[in-house]
């Protein structure tokens, strides 16, 4: 086998890449990656396993982080002190990570790829004077990472993915405990009956009214960085990176936005990418059904058959059928 860097996604034919990518998730797609290029914070390689006759079998986009906005994502706040890793390995955005692998591979050359993948990171990340770290893994990427790396892993988060079972929402709401199944379809109705204009559109006809919610959103939960230039800004890349797949579900109260859901349909799942709404607004129910139940109606008109909740309000998650599992950080030992 042979390994190698490329600098740009762009240097591997999409539907190669999409060949690893897409059972893997979201945030390590040929064009979300592509759009991430433009992002000025970080620079980007990939590194690359393949066979003696060229087929792909493994792949890691690696990011060389020079100004890191997203507290989560900075060593100092989620890793100990002694770790400080300026490379991240694999997916930098989305709380949702794996090594790329070919399906199909045998344990015995998955295991001998990553091993090559590794040494390569790990390469890259010395040529630059540091080290390399994969944040939030899943957990069977961490199982099998662990072994190929010094130190135990790190557990940051937990992640919630919700199965949707059936043709429709009322096969996802029949799957839910029979206390839960009063209190969605409460939840539901109660905001159905209000006033408010429901639209499905794609992100880039709404992203500066998105962006103002978003800002605030962040500010509220002390994100005081992340303002409405920003928050546009970081929407309209995603706009034109994404395209058509960026679609919004947004309540209006008239002409103004009250509320709204970014997600994209991606392989068999339906990913969450943001949500944020007016907090004074008086709609009961506002936020669960922007976050669950419009991009649930969403996903099965797609056809997938998950929902990507995401981290934080676990509880609240696992209430509407979130299944639970960890989210983990591998961290390279500084070399001696």
């Amino acid at each position: 086998m042979i390994t190698s860097i490329v600098e740009s996604i762009h240097e591997v034919p999409a539907a190669e890449w999409e060949h690893l990518a897409r059972p893997a998730g979201l945030y390590l797609s040929h064009r979300w990656l592509a759009g991430e290029e433009e992002d000025p914070t970080a620079t980007r390689a990939y590194a690359l396993v393949r066979d003696i006759d060229g087929t792909l079998l493994a792949a890691a986009p690696l990011h060389l982080v020079r100004e890191e906005p997203n507290d989560s994502y900075r060593p100092e706040t989620v890793l100990p002190p002694h770790l400080r890793p300026r490379v991240i390995a694999g997916a930098r955005r989305g709380y949702h990570n794996t090594p790329l692998t070919a399906p199909g591979l045998g344990s015995g050359r998955r295991d001998a790829c990553l091993v090559l993948l590794r040494d390569a990171v790990r390469d890259f990340a010395r040529h630059h004077g540091t080290t390399h770290w994969w944040p939030y893994l899943t957990t069977p990427a961490a199982t099998l990472l662990a072994p190929l790396y010094p130190d135990p892993v790190h557990h940051l988060e937990d992640d919630a993915v919700i199965p949707l079972p059936g043709a429709g929402i009322d096969d996802y709401i029949a799957s839910l405990p029979s206390q839960r199944r009063v209190g969605v379809r409460r939840e539901r109705r109660e905001f159905a009956a209000a006033p408010l204009d429901i639209r499905r559109q794609v992100l880039a006809d709404c992203f500066e009214a998105a962006g103002v919610l978003l800002a605030g959103h962040q500010q509220d939960h002390g994100h005081d960085r992340d303002g409405i230039d920003a928050m546009t800004a970081l929407l309209k890349r995603q706009a034109t990176a994404m395209g058509s797949e960026a679609r919004v579900v947004a309540a209006y109260d008239r002409h103004r936005m009250v509320g709204f859901c970014l997600y994209y349909h991606y392989g068999s799942t339906t990913w969450i990418r943001a949500v944020a709404h007016d907090r004074r607004h008086p709609t009961p129910h506002l936020y669960f059904n922007l976050m669950y139940y419009l991009p649930v109606e969403d996903a099965y008109a797609h056809g997938t058959t998950a929902l990507h909740a995401g981290m934080t309000t676990v509880e609240a998650k696992r209430r509407r059928g979130a299944e639970i599992s960890g989210l983990y950080a591998l961290v390279d030992r500084q070399p001696s």
